[in-house]
């Protein structure tokens, strides 16, 4: 665990951060509230806060709701606040301001410990709670709403300054392989699909079905059709074992780039018109957006991705 201590003893740090030191803690030591609040800012993975309730410029509770302005569902900081005023009142002051724990000063080592030990159940349980929310149950990726949330984070930082593009990819005649071995080694593809040849390409999200989808950052869309010729590469060279036979398997990629006034929706739109038209040209082939392509340019496309939200 990595835990950030503030008093404004010198004696007290001393203490609390020999009791603590050890058993893969790292120990950060202030003797100032705004000092800690910026460290605690610039390092996402600081997992718990010991501060004193009484300091000298920011006082304890009013860094104990700073931090907690911080929180986000993907970061979650234990707050044990500590004074040498034990008092029920003062413990309900704590806990409302948004402490989890309160604790006396000095603390007992023992005690310290238990309620440590509680930090990180806390801290694991609720890492785990985010884990299945932001991930798909079959493949380990993104799901769709996770997808959309950190593509709509990556348009904030890239676009339209910087590159940023889209790619869908669809495996090939998924139907007949469910129709042939059954939806459990379909399965089984959908899993080897995303685990060794999409994962580490960018934002990487499953859509549904057998659809997946990449967003690329600070990569041109000759760049990024270089990735998707590179995953359509590996793709073609997947092998899934069913008994003595070999399932092999082929993608169509749609690939688009952001144009200025676009939205995730409407690149991804254009890329999944791309993929529409890869499919109608045989497969197993990677097709760029035209800047103003529809829908109406090649068809209505399966409209999956305008889904994608639900």
């Amino acid at each position: 665990m990595r835990i950030v201590v503030v008093d404004p003893s010198r004696t007290v740090l001393k203490i609390v951060t020999g009791l603590l030191q050890g058993h893969s803690r790292a120990i950060h030591p202030f003797t100032d509230g705004p000092e800690a609040l910026s460290y605690i800012k610039s390092n996402e993975d600081v997992d718990a806060l010991i501060t004193s309730v009484e300091l000298p410029s920011m006082s304890g509770l009013e860094l104990c709701r700073e931090v907690r302005l911080l929180m986000t569902p993907g970061r979650s900081i234990y707050i044990v606040l500590m004074s040498s005023n034990y008092e029920q009142n003062k413990l309900i002051e704590a806990l409302d301001n948004g402490a989890d724990d309160f604790i006396g000063k000095p603390p007992a080592i023992e005690e310290l410990y238990a309620r440590l030990r509680a930090a990180k159940r806390l801290r694991d349980m609720q890492r785990e709670l985010f884990r299945l929310a932001m991930t798909d149950s079959l493949t380990g990726l993104l799901n769709r709403r996770a997808f959309f949330e950190q593509a709509e984070a990556a348009s904030i930082r890239v676009a339209p300054n910087g590159d940023l593009c889209a790619i869908i990819v669809d495996t090939d005649n998924f139907k007949s392989i469910n129709d042939q071995h059954g939806h459990h080694i379909g399965d089984r593809v959908l899993k080897a699909v995303a685990s060794d040849v999409l994962n580490g390409n960018g934002i990487v999200g499953r859509l549904g079905g057998e659809e997946f989808v990449i967003v690329t950052e600070r990569k041109s869309l000759a760049e990024s059709m270089a990735v998707a010729d590179c995953i359509r590469q590996a793709l073609a060279a997947l092998r899934v074992a069913v008994g003595d036979k070999e399932i092999k398997l082929t993608g169509s990629f749609g690939v688009s780039a952001w144009e200025n006034g676009d939205t995730i929706d409407t690149m991804l739109q254009r890329a999944d018109v791309a993929l529409y038209k890869a499919k109608r040209n045989g497969r197993n082939c990677v097709i760029a957006a035209a800047p103003t392509l529809l829908a109406t340019d090649v068809g209505a496309p399966r409209g999956l991705v305008r889904s994608a939200r639900r």
